[in-house]
């Protein structure tokens, strides 16, 4: 999917939703901002299970677990399961489980993350303790202790994980620095990328929800039948392109209209809308 050329605001001309079974539906900027919501982002969700189909909460955002997802939306009104959210933090997990298993780790994370790792037998180390491996995710308690010994750890060769790559996350009253800018201070000290990086764009986090997905319904589907709607270029966008689902960019928060025309842009979206309230959802055709 995707193309070269910008296409229409709010518009299917190619029929492209017709075949979406599942709609992998970011966060922050997309269905709320901060404690409110995109104004008629419930109404899309309703609208999303009237004609037949599922959604998922697709979301980079590792200073939340899945219970923290899932209060804040039923808070906000919106009954939620569980199996509705996936996390960076999910994925980077099973990661660690696969190709680090029984390995000590060393996280950069809040509370909720930490917890989430533990509660996953992941066996975590103490700021000056050593670690096996290093792994950043979205901090919201970071403090520079943490920050030294992660850039300790990367700067001694250890694998240096990172859950995702977004720069910002957007809030009601604009942006907070996300992990993108915590790996632009590790390289700017340590001198080293991440030697992996889970959540979207990355091939790890489409596999790990076409995953959950076949866990829900029995039925491996077809990337063509998965919509990935996200306000980001270079992580919801382009993640969809990769994965070859159909990519819905709305405006409602990182991306502006303009952004697209940009010479640094590799990232085209098959669909536009302002807002998700704007995406109008065929009925079944079979």
């Amino acid at each position: 999917m995707g193309s070269s050329e910008i296409p229409p605001v709010n518009k299917d001309p190619k029929g492209l939703l017709e075949k979406v079974r599942y709609f992998a539906l970011d966060l922050d900027g997309t269905v709320y901002l901060g404690p409110k919501w995109i104004p008629g982002a419930m109404d899309f969700l309703s609208l999303i299970r009237d004609r037949g189909r599922r959604y998922y909460f697709l979301t980079n955002n590792s200073s939340r677990d899945p219970e923290a997802v899932r209060d804040k939306l039923e808070n906000m009104g919106l009954r939620t399961c569980l199996s509705e959210v996936i996390t960076s933090g999910q994925a980077t997990i099973l990661y660690l489980k696969r190709y680090f298993p029984g390995k000590s780790v060393y996280l950069l994370g809040n509370p909720l993350l930490t917890k989430q790792f533990l509660s996953e037998g992941i066996d975590l180390r103490e700021i000056n303790e050593d670690a096996e491996v290093a792994v950043a995710g979205f901090d919201t308690t970071l403090d520079y202790d943490k920050m030294k010994h992660l850039c300790d750890l990367v700067r001694a060769g250890k694998p240096y994980i990172m859950t995702h790559p977004d720069i910002n996350c957007p809030v009601d009253d604009g942006f907070l620095p996300d992990t993108g800018a915590i790996l632009a201070f590790v390289k700017a000290s340590a001198g080293r990328e991440p030697d992996c990086v889970i959540g979207k764009p990355n091939q790890y986090m489409n596999e790990y929800l076409m995953t959950r997905i076949e866990g829900d319904t029995g039925v491996r589907p077809a990337p063509s039948e998965i919509a990935v709607i996200g306000d980001r270029l270079y992580t919801d966008i382009a993640s969809a392109v990769k994965g070859g689902f159909v990519s819905i960019l709305v405006l409602s928060g990182e991306t502006s209209l303009s952004d697209l025309s940009s010479p640094d842009n590799p990232w085209m979206p098959d669909l536009i809308y302002e807002s998700v309230a704007d995406i109008a959802i065929p009925g079944l055709d079979s």
